[in-house]
């Protein structure tokens, strides 16, 4: 996402786009901004610059994703103890946890920025030239945009503000829309977004087949939601199937898993939907990842990964190359300004004992700086949303739903697990039962995709149940469990599946009780 006119177009907007939400979005010369295809694809970087904010996919939504998924902890505090790990890791948050305001405000104002192309353009029944097939390709990403924000909202904290149109004092305080309602529009963006995008800015921005996985991705979380969120007159299932499966075959898997993790680049045949860090700004991650003076320079290594999140797939695929590449047990000290340089820091695994809380837990090592001697904590490592190793993953759960009509059901797992030259788990393997292979094939989520922005979503899409059986129980009841090190997990249906609105929120908006 080569952003040539995002300097110049944002110096202009900048003086009205605003921070807050009860400010407008940009108008200063708006018919001059959507003029001309040249300047509503400035606008349309702009937008995507509003998801590598740094309280969104830059930095905070990380933290708050992570730590609430229960594969979490935090690294700030260094202590089961501290605040972030008493209350967001162990579920127990309230609304008056600062980061939940940040990250819901970062989502709003990045939804503004789509409202504001969506207001300004109209869509080309018939586009004819290549300047109606670029206007066209900007409205489709705003749709495709605002569908997701409102995808991570709804999901997050069920009932919130649907906001669709430009923000104005007059309509900035506004209460809740139900979650079926906005599930109802944000299927209709995802719709528009597909009917409009066609791949016509290239590389670096997100085809048309990232609208499909996102209405899979859609579909797929109403097929287990509860009742009054559905229509009953729907196959949810059957629906996520059939966008899922235009998807395939769209993209292909590196041959090395690794590949997928490097410091610079990104766009590979792989990525479906990433985060263009190294064209828009640099990114966070190599403070926010890293482990404390793995690199010569400040980082914070602010999520570790629980133990026994390592243990599960270590049990199931112990040479797995993905492990080495996901979980970072040992490194030295590279920081030339600290105590102790060159001495090796072990980290559970490696340090088996984990006797107290700075040892007891893996940091995640694919969005960390992998160079020892890099003397900045920021990067240029793109964020990928979505990835074909998803998609194939979820048409093994799909197609298992439905009784594997088009007969790839193992084949779909099979790629994915050939890339590592591990073979399925006897549970994904021709021969077992569907509940066996709807168990294993979650699993099968977390060992490919830990840390990459979906555990707090696949962990809760299957209801209370399985959260509390597969998540909460499976570490609170560990072999490796230590109340003296570790989180212990809420067990209350009634708090951990979603966030609460932000204590701000309710205070400045008159319409939310």
């Amino acid at each position: 996402m080569k952003f040539i006119n995002y300097i110049i177009l944002m110096g202009l907007l900048m003086t009205t786009w605003a921070c807050d939400l009860d400010e407008n979005p940009p108008s200063l010369s708006r018919e001059s901004v959507y003029s001309n295809l040249n300047n509503a694809k400035g606008a349309l970087d702009g937008t995507y610059a509003g998801v590598a904010a740094y309280h969104y996919y830059g930095n905070t939504f990380h933290f708050v994703a992570n730590c609430h998924s229960g594969f979490f902890v935090s690294g700030r505090g260094n202590s089961a103890t501290a605040t972030d790990n008493v209350t967001i890791a162990a579920l127990q948050l309230t609304n008056g946890y600062n980061d939940l305001e940040n990250v819901w405000e970062a989502i709003y104002q990045a939804i503004a920025r789509s409202n504001e192309i969506i207001d300004q353009l109209d869509a080309v029944e018939i586009p004819e030239v290549d300047e109606e097939i670029g206007m066209n390709e900007v409205l489709g990403q705003a749709y495709f945009l605002r569908a997701f924000h409102y995808f991570n909202l709804v999901r997050l904290w069920g009932d919130v503000p649907l906001k669709l149109a430009l923000t104005t004092k007059d309509n900035v305080q506004q209460n809740t829309a139900s979650a079926e309602y906005i599930y109802d529009n944000i299927i209709a963006d995802v719709k528009q977004a597909q009917s409009l995008m066609t791949g016509y800015f290239g590389e670096g921005y997100p085809e048309q087949y990232a609208a499909d996985m996102l209405l899979a991705k859609v579909y797929m979380t109403l097929a287990t939601a509860d009742a009054e969120l559905q229509d009953s007159t729907l196959d949810y299932w059957q629906l996520a199937y059939d966008e899922a499966i235009k998807v395939y075959g769209q993209y292909s898997l590196l041959n090395n898993y690794a590949d997928l993790w490097v410091d610079t680049g990104g766009n590979t045949s792989e990525s479906i939907f990433e985060i263009q860090f190294n064209y828009t700004g640099p990114s966070n991650f190599v403070k926010f990842f890293t482990a404390p003076n793995a690199i010569n320079t400040s980082t914070w290594g602010r999520v570790k990964i629980n133990a026994d999140v390592y243990d599960r797939h270590a049990a199931v695929y112990p040479a797995d190359p993905r492990i080495g590449e996901t979980f970072l047990g040992s490194y030295l000290n590279n920081n030339t300004t600290s105590n102790g340089f060159g001495n090796l820091r072990a980290n559970y695994p490696d340090n088996a004992a984990r006797k107290n809380f700075s040892q007891g837990f893996p940091y995640l090592l694919k969005y960390s700086s992998k160079d020892p001697g890099q003397n900045t904590d920021l990067g240029e490592q793109n964020f990928i949303v979505y990835r074909y190793a998803d998609l194939l993953l979820m048409l093994a759960e799909i197609t298992n739903e439905l009784g594997n009509p088009d007969g790839n059901q193992y084949d779909y797992v099979e790629e994915v697990l050939g890339r590592v030259g591990m073979i399925p788990s006897a549970a994904l393997q021709i021969g077992s039962s569907q509940s066996d292979f709807r168990t294993a094939i979650m699993k099968e989520y977390t060992h490919e995709l830990l840390g990459e922005g979906q555990d707090w979503f696949n962990n809760r899409r299957r209801g209370y149940a399985y959260f509390q059986s597969e998540v909460i129980q499976a570490h609170n009841n560990s072999a490796v469990f230590d109340p003296n090190v570790d989180v212990t997990l809420l067990d209350n249906d009634e708090s951990v599946m979603s966030l609460p609105i932000p204590q701000t929120e309710i205070d400045n908006n008159q319409e939310i009780d």
